[in-house]
């Protein structure tokens, strides 16, 4: 499963006509730095698509703090930035892997097939010493007709049976041990997590910014059996997609993604939360 393109690989495609570069990078809490830091500098020819503007709808009573925009408004973007069903996407941030991480499951579930992630992020492509540019590059606007994998996307009402009347599947928490145990929560309401969810960190499956290879991945996993559904849950349906990625890396192939998230989860103020800071 070819998913990384290295900065090496990317710098002699720059130029070629059917390849776009998109810039993700996102400061949660700070929310115009990445379109500063964009206009600053990015790799020559990239677009920049912005977390809560471009890649996430308007917040309501439920749906999570990210939820996903209208897919038309989606399709319309890549199409106004020259993107096609036939066109190659490199996808970076800052070299965290969350932001680009999102937009690339965006990518998959529109069925879209040639995107890669760039291995290390900006990080990697400025300390390698390759090109910098300012200039806000203009292309043709395009036709994408979406191809939607609706298997790979997880809604409410499926963890609510999973809670309630035990639906066969494995739901993994990919925040960080101290907000799962709910030991503190600075961000949502609530603090604690989906009873039954595991916990595995979606940093672990990455090192400097480059996820860890197949192998590191499987054993990372070790411990959930292949042949059930996984469900992989964040904050806000963000951080829980590098282990989606991650997890495609390790073998597992029914592999979905609950994009409200537990900010979502939470907003139905009847379901349950464990962990009390234990």
């Amino acid at each position: 499963m070819n998913i990384f393109m290295k900065v090496d690989e990317l710098l002699p495609k720059l130029k070629e006509k059917n390849l776009r570069v998109i810039d993700c990078r996102f400061t949660l809490g700070r929310p115009d730095e990445g379109r500063e830091r964009y206009n600053e500098g990015h790799i020559p020819n990239a677009v920049y698509l912005d977390l809560e503007k471009d890649l996430s709808g308007p917040v309501k009573e439920h749906g999570g703090r990210h939820p996903l925009p209208p897919m038309n408004e989606f399709v319309s973007r890549l199409e106004e930035a020259g993107i096609q069903n036939s066109t190659t996407i490199v996808i970076y941030d800052g070299g965290e892997g969350s932001y680009s991480a999102r937009l690339y499951f965006m990518l998959k579930y529109i069925g879209h097939s040639g995107v890669f992630l760039l291995q290390g992020g900006f990080k990697a492509w400025r300390e390698a010493g390759n090109p910098i540019s300012r200039e806000l590059p203009a292309f043709e606007k395009t036709t994408f007709t979406p191809d939607l994998k609706p298997e790979i996307f997880t809604e409410f009402n499926e963890i609510k049976q999973f809670v309630e009347q035990g639906k066969d599947l494995v739901l993994i928490d990919s925040r960080e041990p101290i907000r799962y145990k709910g030991i503190e929560e600075k961000i949502d309401k609530k603090a604690g997590h989906i009873p039954g969810a595991l916990n595995k960190f979606w940093a672990e499956g990455l090192v400097d910014g480059h996820y860890r290879s197949p192998e590191e991945q499987q054993e990372r996993f070790k411990d959930l059996p292949k042949d059930k559904k996984i469900v992989v849950y964040c904050g806000s349906g963000v951080t829980a997609a590098p282990n989606y990625i991650s997890l495609k890396m390790a073998g597992f192939e029914n592999v979905s993604l609950y994009i409200g998230s537990f900010s979502d989860y939470i907003s139905y103020v009847e379901m349950p939360i464990s962990g009390s800071g234990e």
